[in-house]
């Protein structure tokens, strides 16, 4: 069973999560056991090559992983997260799909997907959760 009632309710719950927000990462759809994440890239987003940095595409990727398992658990945390960046990307918008693969008594598995707005796979990660 879900624990936030729809996307508001868990925007309202997730507006203290500064860094992610501030970073430009929204909320988009929400699920049990799912969430799309988004941002827009900026300049902000950039390294000094003119790339995407890593960090910001983890922190969508993070972003997701909290809301999805927190729409089933709260609170769960990230314990391990194996992350493999795929290409780079080519778009202006950043999309995290992230859904449960295990939904276990004191632990949890999601996969976390980052395409760009090309249809470019970004980045996977598999991210293990501790429900406290």
């Amino acid at each position: 069973m879900a624990v936030f009632q729809n996307v508001e309710e868990a925007n309202a719950f997730f507006r203290k999560d500064l860094y992610a927000l501030e970073s430009g990462v929204t909320l988009e759809e929400l699920g049990e056991g799912t969430s799309v994440c988004r941002c827009t890239l900026t300049e902000h987003h950039r390294n000094a090559e003119g790339g995407v940095m890593g960090g910001a595409i983890f922190t969508l990727m993070d972003f997701a992983f909290a809301t999805a398992s927190s729409n089933l658990h709260r609170p769960t945390v990230a314990q391990q997260v194996s992350l493999n960046y795929l290409s780079a990307p080519k778009g202006e918008t950043l999309t995290a799909r992230a859904r449960c693969r295990k939904d276990g008594h004191t632990s949890c598995v999601y996969q976390v997907d980052v395409t760009d707005d090309q249809g470019r796979d970004v980045a996977q990660a598999v991210f293990t959760g501790f429900k406290l």
